[in-house]
Formats: C-alpha cells, sequence, structure tokens
C-alpha cells in the first residue's frame, strides 16, 4: 500500500497508471468484437473439429467439451478468463494447441519486427540528421527523395523487385523460410527486415529532418556554437537530443505496426510468424487461432505504445515537468 500511494503521488506513475487504465476498456471492446466474430462465423466448430466421418454423438462430445451448449454471456466470460491465463484451446484445423502456435508465430515476428525496426531508425536518424545540417543541398535532396520513395512504394510492389534482383538475379539471398541449423535463420531475414523497414526508415527520416531543423534554429544552438562548443558534440548531444521526442513516438508507433502488420511479407516469404498463422487460419476458417491472433496483436499495440510514453519522459524531462 505505501508503494502504491508513492506511485500515485509521482506524476509519471500516476500518468502510467491513468495509461493502464483505459487499455482496459480498450482490451475488452477488443475481447467482445472478437468473441461475436468468431460466434457469428459460419459454419460450427464443433463439426469442424469431428471431421468428415465423425458422427453426430462425437459433434455433441465436442461441443460439450468446447462449452458451445453453455449461454452466450457465459461463453464470452470463460473466453476473456481464459485469454487472460493465455489459453485459447485447439486449433480446428489441427491437433496443436493455439498458445503453441501463437508463441512459434510470436517468436518470428518479433524478431523480424525488433530487426526491421533498428534498421529503419538507424537509416533514418542518420539520413535526417545529414539532410538538417546541410539543408538545401544535394545530400538532402537525396534524403528527401529516398524518404518519399520509402513512403510511395508499397511493401508488396518493393518485394519482388529485390527477389528478383538479390535472389534470382544475382543469386546472393534465398526466396523462402527454410529451417537451416547450417547457416541459421540471420539470411533469410535480410530481404523480410530490408524491405520492412523502408516505409518506417522513410518516415522517421522526414520527422528527424523538420525535427532537427527546427532544433537547429533555436536559441541555446547557437549560444553553443559561440561558446564554442565543437560541432559535431552541438550536433548530437544537444541538436539531436533535443528532437528525440517526436523520433522515439514515430519509431514506437512504427514498431508497433511491424508487429501487426507483417502479414505480406511472412506470407510472401514464408516465415512462420503470427501474420502468416493469422492468413492460414482466416484461410481455413480456424477461429480460434483468429481469435487468438487479434488479442495478441491488440495486446502488442497497446503495449509498444505504452514503453513509448514512458521512456519519452527519460528523454526530455520538460515531458515529466509538463504532467506534474
Amino acid at each position: 500500500m505505501v508503494l502504491l500511494k508513492r506511485v500515485l503521488r509521482s506524476p509519471v506513475g500516476a500518468q502510467v497508471l491513468r495509461r493502464l487504465a483505459w487499455t482496459v476498456p480498450t482490451l475488452v471492446f477488443i475481447t467482445l468484437i472478437t468473441f461475436i466474430a468468431g460466434d457469428l462465423a459460419p459454419g460450427d466448430p464443433a463439426v469442424r473439429k469431428a471431421g468428415m466421418h465423425g458422427g453426430q454423438e462425437a459433434v455433441e462430445l465436442i461441443r460439450e467439451k468446447m462449452g458451445l451448449n453453455r449461454p452466450l454471456h457465459v461463453r464470452y466470460a470463460e473466453f476473456v478468463w481464459n485469454a487472460a491465463h493465455f489459453e485459447f484451446g485447439e486449433s480446428l484445423v489441427t491437433p496443436r494447441a493455439v498458445n503453441e502456435i501463437v508463441l512459434t508465430g510470436i517468436q518470428h515476428t518479433g524478431r523480424i519486427a525488433l530487426l526491421a525496426i533498428l534498421l529503419a531508425s538507424g537509416v533514418g536518424i542518420l539520413l535526417g540528421g545529414i539532410a538538417a545540417i546541410w539543408r538545401n543541398r544535394v545530400a538532402d535532396r537525396l534524403a528527401v527523395s529516398f524518404s518519399t520513395l520509402g513512403i510511395c512504394i508499397p511493401n508488396f510492389v518493393l518485394a519482388p523487385v529485390l527477389v528478383y534482383i538479390f535472389a534470382i538475379w544475382l543469386d546472393r539471398l534465398p526466396v523462402a523460410w527454410r529451417d537451416d541449423p547450417e547457416r541459421g535463420p540471420w539470411i533469410y531475414l535480410i530481404l523480410p527486415v530490408a524491405i520492412m523497414a523502408l516505409r518506417p526508415a522513410a518516415v522517421i527520416t522526414r520527422l528527424t529532418r523538420a525535427s532537427m531543423i527546427d532544433t537547429l534554429s533555436q536559441d541555446f544552438i547557437r549560444t553553443a556554437y559561440a561558446k564554442g562548443v565543437p560541432f559535431w558534440r552541438t550536433i548530437i548531444v544537444h541538436a539531436l537530443r533535443n528532437s528525440l521526442v517526436p523520433i522515439m513516438t514515430a519509431v514506437g508507433t512504427s514498431l508497433g505496426f511491424l508487429l501487426t502488420g507483417s502479414f505480406i511479407i511472412e506470407t510472401a516469404f514464408l516465415i512462420p510468424g503470427l501474420g502468416s498463422a493469422s492468413i492460414d487460419a482466416i484461410r481455413k476458417a480456424d477461429y480460434p487461432v483468429i481469435q487468438a491472433t487479434v488479442l495478441i496483436f491488440a495486446v502488442l499495440f497497446i503495449a509498444v505504445n505504452l514503453l513509448v510514453d514512458l521512456l519519452l519522459p527519460l528523454i526530455d524531462p520538460r515531458i515529466k515537468e509538463g504532467a506534474a
């Protein structure tokens, strides 16, 4: 209780608790929509689980086991309770547990998304910083052109182009995912990570450029130059640090979209991630897997945005003071 009171008295702690409180109705709404969509979907899950040769007695036993004979509100309460304990039952298509499918998918999707956002952040901050320092010069025009192309070219167009260049023409990179203990997973991640990182890198480049240009025009930057602070120290320590708030917000949002928007890339490269598992479940009408993946995607997106909100006061103390 003492620790809770201290957290509530802290401006940042109170803000975190408020954000956590707001996530509760959001998650409840998502679980309700997911449950209703699965319940109203065509077909009987018990019949699908029993198979073509399952008799009526087998279907009734499966319905009883799955709780389909219970009232709607009871089944929804059980669905929420099981989801909170990461229990989603069994797949209707395969004999695997849904949480096993989800855990396997999260490992691949999370690895690709983290690598992509690291690449996008490094490239975007570097190019945006260069464009801001040498504004209206050749480097600036090249960075702006890159960001424009990155935003305009969709993944489903970029993927076959890079596959043709690096996998077919140059024969340097593999086309599809394969469990290869000798080569490891990294050779199979180069193309997917590069493709997924392009658009976030373009967005971060533009935001970094705009934020850095605004910061470089501030009085404290001119004061640093007047005091003889070295050029690159002024750029990195003072200008870049004071430009990080919108950049970090863009990084967090991009990471959320990378985690929840990997359907096309995972399907194209046959990566057994959460996105490809969702597409496969939709094709086969595997409703427990669909419900689980939708909930996991929602939780991941909310968690990433909450993490960014927690990191911003550490980057810029003025946010903490404003919250107070």
